[in-house]
């Protein structure tokens, strides 16, 4: 008889695309979670084998499940693996970020105790300049120095605003959420939701490229009457840095037009979705 596995709390979903040493940083810091019922769900848009070696390393250095969700490289094409990752977690509820975000020992414990019905949530991230994203090393996380910003002006971090995202706390942190006058959008590098709620849209719109697919996703989300809470100064992770050479003026223009089609015709399905 097979041992039945008990369905994880939340599926992580972390896209990724050859770039095994951030990658390794982003497990590293879910294996320091304090909310410990989940699996992670890898998104992989055509990596090479080392990506698929390291996950299989790392299985055997983490807590959590790991599933590996690949297709062939065939230029950028995010949203199609976001949503054979949507089918492939098992979780009534799903976070999702990149393969470029370390989370914060707290980020699935946030994310977890502010899920609601009719609800997704918008969280936030610290960006890290490259000297610093190469420097952090295992213990680094494992002791959560890259969220101490004391340690992190210590490696030349300037004195900015965007810093309250790693020192605020409790009441203030929640004033923070509310006063910002950034939308709470759905973030690919941080944002959760109800699964059945990213299929009754049909997912990800797959003809579009870098640029906003992300919030075309939330969009639809709002046009099917999902609400949305901003917790970018709460559920957060810190993004290493890294080039962006998939990112054309013809990528944008292409999801800019999508976009405002969704907005005008207050769509809430895509027909280059999940379900073909």
């Amino acid at each position: 008889m097979f041992e039945k596995m008990e369905v994880p709390k939340i599926s992580i979903i972390i896209s990724t695309y050859n770039s095994e040493a951030w990658l390794q940083k982003v497990l590293w810091g879910f294996n320091c979670q304090t909310f410990k019922d989940f699996e992670v769900v890898i998104a992989d848009d055509g990596s090479g084998p080392e990506t698929k070696e390291l996950l299989e390393k790392m299985q055997k250095e983490v807590f959590y499940p790991i599933v590996h969700v690949w297709q062939e490289d065939d230029g950028f094409q995010k949203s199609r693996i976001l949503n054979k990752a949507v089918v492939a977690s098992s979780a009534e509820y799903i976070i999702m970020t990149d393969g470029d975000c370390i989370p914060r020992e707290d980020f699935v414990e946030v994310h977890y105790i502010n899920k609601e019905a009719g609800y997704f949530i918008s969280g936030g991230y610290y960006m890290l300049p490259m000297n610093i994203s190469v420097m952090i090393a295992y213990e680094d996380i494992k002791k959560q120095n890259c969220f101490n910003i004391h340690w992190l002006k210590e490696q030349g971090i300037p004195q900015t605003f965007k810093n309250n995202k790693l020192t605020s706390s409790g009441i203030i942190s929640k004033f923070l959420n509310t006063i910002t006058p950034t939308n709470a959008s759905w973030n690919g590098h941080n944002s959760s939701g109800w699964k059945k709620d990213i299929v009754n849209v049909n997912g990800f719109d797959e003809r579009m490229q870098y640029g906003g697919q992300d919030r075309e996703l939330g969009e639809r989300l709002f046009n099917f009457g999902i609400k949305s809470k901003q917790l970018r100064y709460s559920a957060v992770c810190v993004h290493l840095d890294h080039k962006r050479g998939y990112k054309t003026p013809e990528s944008i223009a292409k999801n800019v037009a999508i976009r405002k089609k969704v907005k005008k015709e207050k769509a809430v399905w895509t027909y280059y979705g999940i379900t073909k």
